[in-house]
């Protein structure tokens, strides 16, 4: 199905991790490392690596990478990190402005989902099954950091994590782009494989507890669900979202 009718803009980008006064960040974690090294959009200026990692890993990293031992590296980035043995220090990615972006056929939209573990893992199902952005709110929702960084395992290099404006105002414009708008709900009949119908298509996620707000349904053009065991009452948003990521990477393409 589509919408007749309407146009699509154009542009691109990610975002990541621990920030600094200075507007740098540190990005941690093998995958997260790499695609931040191989970033053309960023500016690296420290390298920091064990030296297995360093050996390990030697054809990816520049000649100045500093070795240092984990205790060192956890200094840096924080001691509960997971950091792998390796971190980068480098420059943020720029803002993307959602009406200059690229929305390509398939796009998440995110209702307050705060815990930046999800949303990292949400960026990395939508890198996986070929959706062009992330949306999310400026308000209630996590802005780069290392733990979101590493949960996306890379993604955030790839997929552009937009941030700011409201949800309604989004879901209309997404509208007028052609795109129809499915909101993730257990209430409701309408089974996720649907979503394979739609050529344009923004998937809508609810908080992690709360699901979709009141408001945010009525704006949405259809509710699904998950089918599941009645045992089971939910699953956790990361794991929705790529399911139903799943289902949409079957549809017909516009």
């Amino acid at each position: 199905m589509s919408r007749k009718g309407f146009n699509r803009n154009g542009s691109q980008g990610g975002r990541v991790s621990s920030k600094t006064s200075s507007g740098n960040l540190w990005i941690y974690g093998k995958h997260s490392a790499l695609a931040a090294l191989a970033n053309p959009l960023r500016t690296v200026s420290r390298v920091i690596a064990s030296k297995n990692t360093a050996a390990e890993l030697k054809q990816y990293l520049p000649n100045n990478v500093e070795i240092c031992d984990d205790v060192r590296i956890s200094a840096m980035v924080g001691k509960d990190a997971v950091h792998q043995g390796i971190a980068v220090f480098a420059t943020e990615l720029p803002e993307i402005d959602l009406y200059e972006a690229d929305l390509g056929t398939l796009v998440v939209l995110l209702d307050q989902v705060t815990d930046p573990h999800n949303v990292g893992a949400i960026l990395r199902s939508a890198s996986a099954f070929g959706a062009s952005a992330v949306v999310t709110t400026e308000r209630h929702s996590p802005s780069e950091g290392g733990v979101l960084a590493k949960a996306a395992s890379g993604a955030l290099e790839y997929v552009p994590y937009i941030r700011g404006g409201n949800l309604a105002e989004t879901i209309t414009y997404l509208k007028k782009q052609g795109f129809w708008v499915a909101g993730m709900d257990a209430e409701t009949e309408n089974s996720v494989e649907s979503v394979k119908d739609y050529e344009k298509l923004a998937i809508v996620m609810g908080a992690e507890g709360k699901g979709l707000r009141h408001k945010t349904h009525e704006y949405c053009d259809f509710i699904v669900k998950i089918p599941m065991d009645e045992r089971q009452e939910s699953l956790n948003v990361s794991n929705a979202a790529a399911i139903a990521l799943w289902e949409a990477s079957k549809r017909t393409k516009a």
